[in-house]
């Protein structure tokens, strides 16, 4: 199945808009501010910022996306676990969907607090927590089940959102402000950007669940959707964090 990610990138990007508005505004960025984006993936936030930042991601075809996306910004390919930048690189680092997939969130976030100045700050925009995940009506349930034991299969920790404020507190870092986003339990119904989410989910449950249970699961939920019964609600956490003073 072929998704288009840069458009569920770009999805994401903007459940997320208003609240990196509100932060980025309350920091009074300037185009002398040095920012990093962590996880910048194809480039969907670093396309939409209006002070220039630098973005490092793992993946090379992503950073190749990103490339066309945004090509003044200064892209590398690296790890978050060892940061290819010297002590106190940035003003600002940032990340987006990033935490759930970090293997060793003490040692990523010890990194990132080594190239980030002192009052510098680190802020996570988005951090779903899937164990919270509700699902309505009752015969949809299973789909957070198959979603949260999916992203463990990945390597991912689907309780990520809920650990981010000890995390972060536990390393000596200042917690500025934290709480949670999340779309209207019942939104409008957009059948674009449903199906879009549907790929996703078809994608990650390949091979764990039947393709005629899908389905039947997919007839059922666009029912729901159409009826005005359907309730979707993943608590995501975010969290802006100040260093310790020098």
């Amino acid at each position: 199945m072929s998704i288009n990610w840069h458009k569920r990138y770009r999805q994401q990007a903007n459940w997320t808009e208003p609240l990196r508005s509100y932060i980025f505004e309350q920091l009074d960025l300037g185009k002398n501010t040095r920012l990093l984006e962590l996880g910048c993936g194809t480039g969907a936030i670093l396309e939409r910022m209006h002070t220039p930042a630098y973005g490092l991601d793992l993946r090379l075809a992503s950073l190749q996306k990103a490339k066309g996306n945004t090509p003044t910004t200064a892209l590398t390919c690296g790890n978050a676990l060892s940061l290819p930048y010297v002590d106190q690189s940035f003003d600002v680092v940032f990340s987006h969907f990033l935490w759930l997939w970090v293997q060793s969130p003490q040692t990523a976030l010890a990194e990132m607090m080594r190239i980030t100045r002192p009052e510098g700050h680190i802020i996570a925009f988005a951090e779903p927590d899937y164990t919270q995940r509700v699902d309505e009506p009752s015969q949809l349930e299973a789909l957070g089940a198959w979603q949260r034991e999916a992203l463990q299969t990945q390597g991912a920790d689907p309780a990520m959102g809920a650990k981010l404020t000890e995390l972060f507190y536990s390393a000596g870092m200042q917690i500025v402000e934290t709480g949670t986003i999340s779309k209207p339990e019942r939104e409008a119904f957009d059948r674009s950007a449903w199906q879009l989410e549907w790929d996703v989910l078809k994608s990650d449950l390949a091979g764990h669940i039947s393709t005629e249970r899908i389905q039947e699961m997919k007839a059922m939920d666009l029912l729901a959707w159409q009826a005005g019964s359907r309730v979707l609600y993943v608590p995501t956490h975010y969290l802006w964090a100040r260093m310790p003073e020098g």
